[in-house]
């Protein structure tokens, strides 16, 4: 017994020895407290109610200790480790959502698009008080998080607490869930990319939609939304990627650690894929960490308008270090900065033009009479009708429910437009 808990004792000094002895002005006491800690695992391992097994205690020894920094470090077992490098390549199973723990509860980050939570309408803010019956509180992050995952089939209760309302569970049937991490279209002349995560896939996939909307509309694009919201990050080089897509030179992101010797800076490489094209950035409470980045970069260097509502605030940066066959940790290890210098953390990325979420319904007109409807009226020499065509932009108008969306779609045709005027000789 003796010697498992000095090894115990060894190993959790192995972890941290470097940042102790950097630290530590008293050896002594240092190794008072991990004596402390042997003194308090031989015990409970003795004498707790139930029988628990000495790798169990461990691992939560280890967790508790990484999960009291903050709240994205962490000890990834063995699976866990292998479920996050198979998130990182687009596909995993699951429920489809971002999470992370606040006051006890687990608090929604973001749902993911196309995924049984964004099906059953979880939303950003929302809090998750149980799990099929059984209180969150009192669960580490990663416990919650594992009682959420299951085989593909069965299904979860959740208890939601939502602002403005009462208590109301969710069912949610496991799904596998398979990550198309950009989506495009195009809407008239103005090309629309949806990122949902930034994962391996993301940056090939950005060019191929930049290019899809060139070989359609050629000169004709008028201009980019990249819609960002409900994005709740994934990997840094990603995140780089996509900003250096837009711009031609200059600093994207740096982070700074507790040492001179961490701090590193990322800059943009020459090419513009939309060569200068209007675009707008589309934000929200749900867009984090990666999503951040790029908003930040593009709005300090003045080259995309960033719309829609403050973002979540995370910037730090987590690294992960294996652990051999042991799994690994996730160690906040930096923080971001914006090209500025501005720290993202626990403040987010304020939008350029504050735009609430909102529903759009066509109000009914009165009807009155125009010029084309009055008796003998002379028609309009381009022979073409002007009402009609008016009718026909009401009408895509009133289709469009994302009111954020339809401010940036209307906020890049205002834009080009009076671009365009500029460059014509007056007539």
């Amino acid at each position: 017994m003796r010697i498992f808990v000095l090894a115990a004792t060894v190993a959790v000094a192995f972890l941290f020895s470097a940042t102790l002895e950097a630290k530590e002005k008293d050896p002594d006491e240092t190794y008072r407290q991990l004596n402390l800690f042997g003194e308090v695992f031989e015990r409970v391992r003795a004498s707790y109610v139930d029988e628990v097994k000495d790798p169990e205690l461990i691992e939560a020894a280890i967790n508790g200790m990484l999960i009291s920094l903050d709240p994205h470090s962490g000890y990834l077992n063995p699976k866990n480790f292998e479920d996050m490098q198979v998130r990182t390549r687009g596909e995993f199973g699951g429920l489809g959502i971002e999470v992370t723990m606040e006051n006890g509860f687990v608090k929604v980050v973001s749902p993911i698009d196309d995924t049984p939570a964004y099906r059953a309408g979880l939303e950003t803010g929302d809090y998750i008080t149980h799990l099929d019956g059984k209180p969150v509180l009192g669960l580490t992050l990663q416990e919650a998080v594992e009682h959420m995952r299951g085989d593909i089939g069965t299904e979860i209760t959740l208890t939601i607490r939502r602002e403005g309302s009462e208590l109301f569970e969710v069912a949610i049937t496991r799904a596998k869930i398979t990550i198309k991490s950009v989506r495009s279209r195009l809407e008239g002349d103005i090309g629309y990319i949806r990122i949902s995560s930034f994962n391996e896939q993301t940056d090939g996939a950005l060019e191929k939609a930049i290019k899809k909307f060139r070989k359609e509309k050629g000169q004709n694009l008028k201009g980019v939304v990249l819609d960002l919201r409900n994005n709740p990050g994934g990997l840094l080089d990603q995140a780089i990627a996509v900003s250096d897509a837009f711009l031609e030179k200059g600093e994207i992101v740096s982070t700074r650690g507790r040492s001179l010797e961490d701090a590193q800076r990322f800059n943009a490489n020459d090419g513009d894929l939309v060569t200068g094209l209007p675009l707008v950035v589309l934000i929200n409470g749900g867009s984090a960490s990666a999503s951040e980045i790029v908003a930040g970069a593009l709005q300090d260097h003045h080259r995309a308008i960033v719309l829609g509502t403050r973002s979540f605030g995370k910037g730090s940066v987590q690294t992960i270090i294996p652990l051999g066959k042991h799994g690994a940790m996730r160690l906040t290890t930096a923080r971001y900065y914006t090209p500025s210098g501005r720290s993202i953390q626990a403040k987010g990325i304020d939008p350029d033009i504050l735009v609430e979420p909102a529903r759009v319904e066509k109000l009914t007109d009165i009807k009155r009479p125009r010029e084309e409807d009055l008796r003998g009226a002379l028609q309009n020499e381009d022979g073409k009708s002007k009402k009609a065509r008016l009718d026909k932009k009401g009408k895509e108008k009133a289709e469009m429910k994302d009111y954020q969306l339809l401010r940036a779609l209307d906020l890049i045709r205002g834009v080009s437009l009076y671009s365009d005027r500029l460059q014509q000789p007056p007539s």
